[in-house]
């Protein structure tokens, strides 16, 4: 494999345990910069991040999911919103959103930091919005929980492409 995107893509992982060490704010920074370059619908740009390290905001958000003990125990976490009144499509501003936080992932990965998508956090969107005292117009599309890797031995595999095409023409 020659391409370092596409090593980066393969290699990256789902990184839910961390160290005690912390994350420095110009890493997020570079993280949530990285995301700010994926594509999006006229360019709108659609997405706003709110970086949490306060460990007292992080256990309230953590009471919101099943997964609050990443949550718990990242340095950082970095949630992640759809503006609606920077949207003019809504699924088309959902997609960048979610290319935005692809592209957080392949950086954390890089940067050789450790990150998980936390989606199922979801179902409580709003009251991660109203602990952060944020606007209405904001709503929570992922929470990504960031920190340096406790370890790095997860595995994973994908289906066959040959179940996953549908339609090949040429």
């Amino acid at each position: 494999m020659s391409s370092a995107v596409l090593k980066a893509i393969y290699e990256r992982r789902s990184i839910r345990h961390y160290t005690d060490e912390p994350v420095s704010p110009e890493a997020i920074r570079e993280i949530i910069k990285a995301g700010s370059w994926a594509p999006s619908g006229l360019n709108n740009q659609p997405w706003r991040f709110a970086v949490i390290g306060s460990e007292e905001l992080r256990n309230r958000i953590a009471e919101l999911t099943r997964y609050g003990k990443i949550i718990r125990n990242a340095p950082v976490i970095i949630c992640v919103f759809l503006d609606r009144e920077a949207s003019y499509d809504y699924v088309k501003d959902c997609q960048a959103v979610g290319a935005c936080i692809q592209n957080m992932l392949l950086a954390v990965h890089d940067m050789g930091l450790g990150a998980v998508w936390i989606g199922e956090i979801l179902k409580n969107r709003d009251q991660v919005r109203d602990i952060l005292g944020l606007r209405d117009s904001l709503e929570l599309m992922a929470v990504v929980a960031v920190g340096h890797p406790a370890r790095r031995d997860q595995r994973s595999d994908r289906r066959p492409l040959d179940e996953l095409i549908i339609l090949e023409k040429w």
